[in-house]
């Protein structure tokens, strides 16, 4: 689970634009109808790594069982983990709700780890479906790289404290979740709910079958308080994610991100070799802002975004240097490792897939291959405008004067002043060599290009 991170300066403008467009505001988020009668049952599920939006979602889901005074809220929970400050943001706010809140860990399967071990852990009923686990919950690096030894120490210490008091507030066993943190122990369900003191309150195949073992069930609350829950008859309604939430959380995925990198440096690297097509600037621009503001989320590793950047140079640099394919290999295996370890994760659920890497980098390449290439064959070619232009062009002499060697020529249509190292007779075939002010100095050529007129 990775640790709390500071954002930086760059990373909260982005975080701010993206709220603007994204987010509204919570005042939107918030503003469900209380249509509900008391004694319903909320069932929100969370099938997401624990980052701001699934913790926005699930606080939600918590405000509005309160609001709506009703008997139960049942999460849904399935997780590889998430960040610290999001987990802790749901946990405190978990504590603090009126309502019951129950994390079942389902379907068959499914998992709870890292961050979610620690929901679990806070919830006020905790259970699990058979074929299910939770647990290694020992903290990483946000940024993806590998903590030195103090620090390391001073997180997984920092999260022991914190699960071993949620375990001793709940009532549950103090050691295992601490060995969870400590030394990455997972446990199924059976484990998990044979403990002594036990880890989960019990094992449910379903919602309804949840709800049935729960009817008449006594909860303690954190606070020491208890409630009984009656929830014969209750009817059970689905607490869907906001459109917003839902496509910050799509944005959230790692192969997403990557996409969104790839094709944010692609945008504006086609408006920087052509200048004024605006609209690759723009989807380059939107792409890059998105990719960044996921980047806070995941775990990136900034040795992988270096090696990115360098294996595009390596692309640009084979165009324009001699080098029989050696930069272009190098540039190819420089995205492929850099983009193999972007995300820098013990967990497969936030790397970027390997089936997406190996086409993108290769799309890629020959796009910007493509492009470097007709932008070097356009800088190759002859001028054909301004003074550039006129060298090399033919035209004839359409009027001799003396001294011999001077006169006038018509060149593309046009007439001119020219001189020449020879004299010049009407009907001369001739060719510019170069451009004094509005003369042109020419020198005879084989044949005419144009008759006289």
């Amino acid at each position: 689970m990775p640790a709390t991170r500071r954002p930086s300066a760059l990373t909260l403008a982005v975080a701010f634009g993206l709220a603007t467009i994204l987010w509204p505001g919570r005042a939107t988020l918030l503003a469900v109808p209380p249509g509900g009668a008391p004694g319903e049952v909320l069932v929100a599920r969370v099938d997401a790594l624990i980052h701001p939006v699934s913790a926005d979602y699930m606080v939600d889901a918590i405000d509005r069982a309160d609001a709506e005074r009703a008997s139960l809220l049942v999460f849904i929970l399935e997780t590889p983990g998430g960040l610290v400050d999001s987990t802790r943001t749901i946990i405190t706010r978990m504590l603090a709700a009126r309502t019951p809140v129950v994390v079942f860990v389902a379907p068959s399967g499914a998992r709870a780890a890292s961050a979610g071990f620690l929901i679990t852990l806070a919830s006020d009923v905790a259970v699990m479906a058979p074929g299910t686990h939770i647990g290694a919950a020992h903290p990483v690096s946000g940024q993806g790289e590998k903590m030195d030894e103090t620090m390391a120490k001073k997180a997984a210490s920092d999260v022991a404290a914190y699960a071993r008091t949620l375990a001793s507030g709940r009532g549950r066993n103090i050691e295992l979740a601490e060995l969870a943190v400590r030394e990455s122990r997972a446990f199924t369900e059976e484990e998990a709910r044979t403990a002594q003191p036990a880890l989960i309150d019990f094992v449910a195949t379903d919602v309804p079958d949840l709800l049935k073992k729960l009817e008449g069930r006594v909860v303690r609350r954190f606070d020491g308080s208890t409630t009984t829950l009656h929830l014969e008859g209750a009817k059970t309604v689905t607490v869907e994610m906001a459109w917003r939430q839902r496509v910050l959380s799509t944005l959230a995925h790692p192969n997403v991100a990557y996409i969104l990198l790839s094709l944010g440096v692609l945008g504006l690297t086609i408006e920087l070799w052509s200048p004024g097509a605006v609209l690759p600037g723009v989807v380059g621009g939107i792409c890059l802002l998105l990719a960044f503001f996921t980047f806070q989320i995941l775990p990136v590793n900034s040795a992988g975004l270096l090696l990115i950047v360098f294996g595009l140079v390596l692309l640009v640099l084979e165009i324009k240097v001699t080098s029989y394919g050696v930069l272009g290999a190098g540039g190819v295996t420089s995205l492929v490792l850099g983009s193999m370890i972007l995300i820098d994760s013990p967990a497969p659920e936030l790397k970027v897939s390997l089936s997406l890497i190996v086409p993108m980098v290769l799309a890629i390449s020959c796009i910007l291959l493509f492009l470097v290439r007709l932008a070097v064959i356009a800088q190759r070619r002859t001028p054909v405008t301004g003074a550039a232009g006129m060298i090399g062009r033919r035209g004839v002499v359409i009027e001799a004067s003396r001294p011999a060697g001077s006169g006038c020529v018509r060149v593309a249509g046009e007439r001119w002043n020219a001189r020449a190292p020879a004299p010049l007779a009407v009907g001369d075939a001739v060719e510019v060599t170069a451009l004094d002010g509005l003369t042109l100095v020419v020198r005879h050529a084989p044949k005419p290009v144009e008759p006289a007129s």
